[in-house]
């Protein structure tokens, strides 16, 4: 993954090759018996921040750039977080930028980003969270998005992978539409992760979902729980009560 100040584009392209439910099964019994991923000590926690930037998806970033620094703030006494945005727009862009730790650098590379109208690219999203945790272990991948109109079973295909990888996937639905929840819900249930949704310009909700998934990045399922009891926040509730 390149260095420089301009996330560049990833080569991760998806399986083509459906999965039968039976092989979805047999993922999510392998990652039940998984213990949660672990921030080992003294080290950061590395969290994939990842959002859909087709055209319909102009507030939704705009509000995402108001919202990253929560990240950081939330986890900064836990221990601190590296994040790393990846973004997909157009037909056949999929960017990731380089690993940044403070919310600063974060809102300036967004900052530069304007959203083009294309299709999803969830696929290509996953199998980058799955290549860079091959690099150095990466906790949890967030993901922030409106639609699905991709292969399921593709998708579901390595949901399975990361979670065996012990990388949750926390997935963030603004709206409702349906055909994004099911897959939605399933990248979760099979990475071992967690599903929220939220109202379409709800900054509050997207803020609580963002801080809950920072916490665990950096401080595992202690972290989370710790937020929920400290904090009554009903994000780090209802992720945490997915986890268990």
């Amino acid at each position: 993954m390149a260095k420089d100040r301009t996330p560049t584009t990833t080569g991760a392209r998806e399986p083509t090759k459906s999965s039968s439910r039976g092989d979805i099964d047999a993922f999510l019994a392998k990652v039940k018996s998984l213990a949660p991923s672990v921030t080992e000590p003294g080290k950061r926690g590395r969290l994939i921040f990842a959002l859909d930037a087709t055209m319909s998806r102009q507030p939704m970033w705009d509000m995402a750039c108001a919202l990253q620094g929560e990240m950081f703030r939330e986890v900064a006494a836990i221990g601190g977080l590296d994040v790393q945005l990846v973004y997909y727009r157009g037909m056949n862009e999929c960017r990731a930028s380089r690993w940044v730790s403070d919310a600063r650098q974060l809102g300036g590379l967004m900052e530069r980003i304007d959203c083009r109208g294309g299709h999803t690219q969830i696929g290509r999203i996953l199998g980058h969270a799955r290549k860079e945790t091959d690099k150095q272990k990466v906790q949890a991948l967030v993901f922030v998005g409106d639609a699905m109109e991709e292969k399921i079973d593709d998708l579901a295909m390595v949901a399975g992978a990361l979670g065996l990888l012990g990388i949750p996937c926390f997935v963030f639905q603004e709206g409702h539409d349906p055909i994004a929840e099911r897959a939605f819900r399933e990248i979760a249930r099979l990475s071992r992760g967690a599903y929220g949704r939220f109202d379409p310009g709800a900054a509050h909700e997207l803020g609580e979902l963002l801080r809950a998934a920072a916490a665990y990045a950096a401080g595992g399922m202690k972290a989370l729980a710790d937020l929920s009891a400290k904090r009554g926040g009903s994000g780090a509730v209802r992720l945490l009560e997915q986890m268990k």
